[in-house]
């Protein structure tokens, strides 16, 4: 089948409009075939039962990411079906629903993992906030926004906030912050900064966090994010023999 026909095959499984799918639809149909493989079973049907998708991506030049729809009541085909996407002894990085995770703990290796809670921000809620030391400095032809300090006598970027992916409906962001740096409202302000280019071009801007950061969590609610009650795990995983 034509990579356009698998991901015909598979529509019925997402949903592109909710949050809780936003990116598994954007690896399945957003990615791009070049960087992209798609496993679905039964293989080559028309309507497919599940998927995996193998994408490349900037966490790993090595290791793939992979997400998933398994259909999680049939053990044998979603054995089958992982398989077919990562090899015995083959190591991926896999965003993994918590609906999927006792399934994907039992035919894999789990080299490490974090659960991740899903926070969405509808335009309504969101809290505006003007910091004039926001700078925007794309990367990769993606929309990044930074606070810039000197640091050992050179203008370093101490805050930054960019995107894991954007699709047409969402994007998901990604925020780092030099600890020495942090508490001081930079992280909020790169943030509030990329959720409003977000909203002004459509999207509703996601930002999945550790259940346990704290100051995390209390950055996103403090500019409207909320808890969107999708719970998700960020695994590394080795496929058992």
């Amino acid at each position: 089948m034509s990579f356009s026909a698998l991901q015909q095959s598979m529509r019925h499984l997402v949903d592109e409009w909710s949050a809780a799918d936003a990116m598994v639809a954007y690896y399945a149909f957003h990615h791009g075939a070049d960087k992209t493989y798609l496993v679905t079973s039964p293989p080559a049907a028309e309507r497919a039962e599940g998927f995996v998708t193998i994408s490349r991506t900037g966490i790993d030049l090595f290791r793939p990411l992979l997400t998933m729809r398994l259909p999680i009541h049939d053990l044998a085909q979603s054995r089958e079906l992982l398989m077919q996407a990562l090899p015995p002894g083959q190591e991926a990085f896999a965003a993994v629903p918590e609906s999927h995770l006792p399934l994907v703990r039992a035919l894999c290796e789990i080299q490490s993992e974090e659960p991740l809670n899903l926070y969405a921000l509808p335009a309504e809620r969101f809290k505006p906030l003007i910091n004039v030391l926001v700078t925007r400095e794309d990367e990769h032809e993606m929309p990044r926004f930074v606070v810039k300090q000197v640091v050992n006598g050179q203008r370093t970027a101490v805050a930054a906030a960019g995107l894991n992916w954007l699709s047409p409906r969402f994007g998901e962001i990604a925020v780092r912050t030099r600890p020495e740096y942090r508490q001081k409202g930079f992280g909020r302000g790169v943030v509030a900064t990329l959720a409003e280019y977000l909203l002004a071009h459509g999207r509703v801007p996601l930002y999945a966090v550790n259940p346990s950061n704290a100051p995390s969590i209390y950055l996103a609610e403090s500019l409207g994010f909320v808890d969107t009650a999708v719970r998700e795990w960020m695994l590394e995983v080795r496929m058992r023999g």
